[in-house]
């Protein structure tokens, strides 16, 4: 590490890969607020999840960034979990002020937040206790404009440096894909209880072997306008306090009532 500062450590990563532009739009975007390091996968690991690497080596390369005047960048060849992790032990050596993720290309709202890498990447830094948050734009496109990303991951970012967060909890924020000037400003929410109809594309290679693309359509019977989804459909950016403790709390005295004996 290179020389410290009275300013807050920042550790920004993706799952999107070290290239993608939305994380060089967040690191720009963060700039001000702290002293950046870097730690991305060198290649894209969307949809990994909570991936940790165990059966394979993990190496890790510092490189230069396309962003001037962030402390450090590396790139790993581990998923966002295992950037995170190598981030604290082996190249912070510390745990940082704040730990944000993304920016994602596409939707982590409802039930995609556990399929996520980006997500993941924020829900380790709960774990680790430290505040963290993810960052998404609804758009696929990977030459996608992120500009109506900046006011809330200068306003979030900010307010968690300031305030922090409980115990366990990060934030997953999601920012529907329009022009800045149309977005109706931030809304704390919860998570829509949608899923994914899943299908598969079944193909035939010309060797005669038979392989699948994963297609479905998504699913959202939740009509509340305390959503999510209900947010990101009427233009505001979707904030959902997001932690791991997946206990299903409200069912433990319904089971304590089996005869488990």
């Amino acid at each position: 590490m290179s020389k410290q500062s009275d300013r807050p450590l920042i550790l920004v990563t993706n799952d999107d890969g070290i290239e993608a532009g939305g994380l060089r739009f967040l690191v720009e975007t963060l700039l001000p607020l702290g002293d950046i390091v870097v730690v991305a996968p060198d290649r894209p690991m969307s949809g990994m999840g909570h991936a940790v690497t165990i059966n394979q080596t993990l190496r890790m390369e510092k490189r230069h960034f396309a962003v001037e005047g962030i402390r450090e960048a590396w790139q790993t060849s581990g998923t966002p979990v295992d950037c995170v992790k190598l981030a604290i032990y082996e190249i912070l050596g510390k745990k940082p002020d704040l730990l944000v993720s993304g920016i994602n290309h596409g939707s982590n709202a409802s039930i995609n937040v556990i399929y996520s890498g980006t997500m993941s990447a924020a829900v380790e830094g709960a774990v680790e206790g430290i505040p963290s948050i993810g960052f998404s734009l609804l758009n696929h496109d990977p030459e996608a404009d992120f500009s109506a990303c900046g006011p809330s991951i200068r306003t979030l970012s900010k307010e968690v440096l300031e305030r922090g967060l409980p115990e366990g909890i990060c934030l997953n924020v999601n920012v529907p894909n329009m022009p800045l000037d149309a977005i109706q400003g931030m809304r704390i929410c919860r998570q829509s209880a949608g899923y994914w109809e899943d299908a598969f594309d079944k193909r035939v290679s010309p060797g005669g072997s038979t392989y699948f693309w994963m297609t479905g359509e998504f699913k959202n019977p939740d009509q509340g306008q305390d959503t999510d989804e209900w947010a990101l459909r009427n233009g505001f950016v979707s904030v959902v306090p997001t932690q791991f403790d997946l206990t299903a709390h409200h069912t433990i005295a319904a089971l304590n009532q089996w005869n488990l004996s």
